[in-house]
């Protein structure tokens, strides 16, 4: 099932909507305010669905995984990932948090799979730039362990 989500998600990433937000966040890259209210509204969005699959919920904390790399890149904690990968990664927040999309959100069930089949796409495409993250975040996170 996720194998086809993440195909689903490779063929939206292709269509011309979605290419308009990849667009749109090349350029917010550089506007630390309005990637904080997007991180903060796709939080939102992510933590209001209420859905128990497994696979979901692996994809859903890879996703704040990608959101908290995006933090701590506007922040400049974190650059050991490229550009692209981070404007590919805010064009899927973006998506996510836009209710009009190539499936919109209002339609009952349906409305969410392209929103669902975008981050399995750019989680499987973009899993080693989140692993290499996670290490990073773990490393800081001993280092930090006996500080006050």
């Amino acid at each position: 099932m996720l194998q086809d989500w993440i195909q689903k998600g490779y063929s939206y990433s292709q269509n011309p909507i979605f290419k308009k937000f990849t667009g749109k966040a090349g350029a917010l890259l550089s506007k630390p305010m309005k990637i904080g209210l997007l991180l903060t509204t796709a939080y939102n969005k992510l933590v209001d669905v209420n859905d128990n699959e497994t696979g979901f919920q692996q994809l859903k904390s890879l996703m704040l995984t990608f959101m908290r790399m995006a933090r701590a890149y506007i922040k400049g904690d974190y650059r050991d990932v490229s550009k692209k990968s981070m404007a590919i990664g805010v064009a899927v927040l973006l998506y996510l948090v836009t209710p009009l999309d190539i499936i919109p959100d209002f339609i009952p069930v349906i409305g969410l799979m392209d929103d669902i089949s975008l981050m399995a796409w750019f989680v499987d495409a973009f899993s080693k730039e989140i692993a290499k993250y996670r290490e990073w975040e773990t490393q800081i996170s001993y280092e930090n362990i006996g500080r006050f």
